[in-house]
């Protein structure tokens, strides 16, 4: 039985059910309200078959209502039925068509696979034969070696030997060739002018001009107050620990000198005495704090001035250590020319003059702001300030280019590449251009003349020379007094000599110079 009948035959029990019950109430109403007697049962019997009756229309009608309501339900039962066969059939149908396509798909899954074996069976043909053919090769190729060895008498690899040998030796002709030429064309008067065009286009370019300065070495103290001086030796002892320098107090009282070659450490003393002087004095703990935070403030410029350099040039950023020698040549003094803007009106030279000869401006400008990061350390360690930059340079990742001209720019080390001539060259034109620096020529020539005179005093030297400015010193002895041992140690007391007896900045080089000259003469 489906639900539609079920339903259909419980409605018709419940109404036969509820017929029954109110006939059967109906009956007992009426039965009550009739009277006792004859004519009362006739009547009683009349009622009884009137509810009958009403009993049997009310389960009739009963039954036509639920039988109603039951085919309403199963019309509406099979309206979503076929909705429900309809959505089956057209799931059924994609079901097939899929199954169409995949077995489609299958098989010319099928076929490419058939055709890939019948071309990958030539191919592995081939590649035998291949192999075979490689074998073929080097067999005869391990025949004809031995057969040459033994014809000539010589090794393969001896001869390999000689092969490169002989590239090597043309290689070096040709270098040599090049140099000749570039020797030969520095003579030729047309070089010579398109150089000093070069030259003369990037200072044009180059726009900015810097004033000389000079660093105090003496700081005037001001009088003391209520009787006692502000600036004593327990303020000179905390500056001197905390800066590294020495400091000196004149015998007036009246003034500090400044003793040290570290532009840093000078600064740092000359800003804590300034501020000593405008707050007064105080204890050894205060006085140490007040010293500590001159230092690190001028820890933070320094870094500011090193990434600034970098920025104005346009270079990518180097390594920390180096943006911070960079910007510690700030309190760097050259002849009066401050390092730090000497090396970035350096770069920008460097690189117009790049450009204008078709190379990388950026190398240039690169290798032409470190040129002299080495002066932001000849204060700690002994050397030519070029050598030492090199050695740093390669040290912290910079490229062989960018160490090489700066080791070469003052020709400690041989020029590798055109970017250490540029280098060199705009080095020269920033120190040398009008007004970049400043020195008494009566005191030049009278340091000139001591580097000489302290030269010339020592056993066995026949002359001395200064040379490039009183960077260099070249002793020339007596090849007959002097031997080579004898010669390297002259060099050493000498350098001595000057260190003890001169005050200058950077380093001299002392060159001895040991000749044998053999001297004979032809006649009759």
């Amino acid at each position: 039985m489906d639900d539609a009948g079920a339903a259909t035959y419980l409605l018709g029990a419940i109404v036969a059910l509820g017929g029954g019950v109110a006939g059967a109430l109906v009956g007992r109403r009426r039965q009550a309200a009739l009277p006792q007697g004859p004519s009362a049962e006739v009547e009683v019997e009349r009622l009884r078959a009137e509810a009958v009756l009403e009993r049997d229309a009310g389960i009739k009608h009963a039954e036509i209502s639920a039988r109603e309501e039951a085919l309403a339900l199963r019309a509406a039962a099979d309206a979503e039925l076929r909705v429900q066969e309809e959505r089956q059939v057209r799931v059924t149908a994609a079901l097939v068509g899929r199954s169409t396509d995949l077995e489609a798909r299958r098989r010319e899954t099928a076929e490419a696979r058939e055709r890939l074996r019948t071309r990958e069976a030539p191919l592995e043909a081939l590649a035998a034969e291949r192999k075979q053919h490689e074998k073929a090769a080097r067999e005869a190729a391990a025949g004809v070696r031995g057969l040459l060895e033994k014809v000539s008498g010589t090794g393969a690899e001896v001869l390999r030997r000689g092969l490169v040998e002989l590239e090597i030796e043309g290689a070096r002709a040709a270098g040599a060739q090049l140099v000749r030429q570039a020797g030969e064309m520095t003579a030729d008067p047309e070089v010579g002018r398109r150089a000093k065009r070069l030259m003369g286009i990037a200072v044009g370019r180059f726009e900015g001009h810097y004033l000389t300065e000079r660093h105090h070495s003496v700081v005037a103290l001001p009088p003391p107050r209520n009787g006692k001086a502000i600036v004593g030796e327990l303020e000179i002892g905390v500056i001197e620990r905390v800066a590294g320098i020495k400091l000196t107090l004149l015998e007036t009282g009246d003034a500090v000198k400044l003793e040290g070659l570290d532009g840093v450490g000078r600064e740092v003393a000359r800003r804590s005495l300034a501020r000593l002087m405008k707050r007064g004095s105080g204890n050894e703990a205060a006085v140490t704090r007040l010293v500590k935070e001159v230092a690190l403030e001028i820890d933070r410029e320094v870094v500011e001035l090193g990434r600034r350099a970098f920025s104005v040039l346009q270079i990518d950023r180097a390594h920390p250590e180096i943006v911070k020698l960079v910007g510690r040549l700030n309190w760097r003094t050259s002849y009066t020319q401050n390092q730090w803007k000497h090396a970035v009106e350096a770069s920008f030279l460097c690189g117009m003059m790049a450009e204008e000869m078709g190379m990388d401006r950026k190398v240039a400008r690169r290798a032409a702001l470190m040129h002299d990061i080495g002066k932001a350390l000849t204060h700690e360690m002994d050397g030519s300030h070029a050598v030492i930059g090199a050695d740093y340079a390669r040290r912290l990742g910079e490229t062989e280019v960018v160490a090489n001209a700066i080791g070469a720019h003052h020709t400690e080390e041989p020029f590798s590449t055109p970017y250490a001539y540029l280098v060199a060259a705009s080095d020269a034109m920033s120190g040398a251009r009008p007004g970049a620096r400043r020195q008494q020529e009566d005191n030049h020539m009278a340091k000139i003349a001591d580097l000489e005179r302290l030269s010339r005093g020592f056993p066995g030297v026949a002359e001395a020379y200064a040379v490039q400015g009183g960077r260099e010193v070249r002793v020339m002895v007596n090849e007959a007094a002097v031997d080579d041992l004898r010669a390297v140690e002259l060099s050493s007391e000498i350098a001595s000599l000057i260190s003890r007896e001169m005050t200058f900045p950077g380093q001299i080089r002392i060159t001895v110079i040991r000749e044998l000259r053999a001297v004979e003469r032809a006649g009759g």
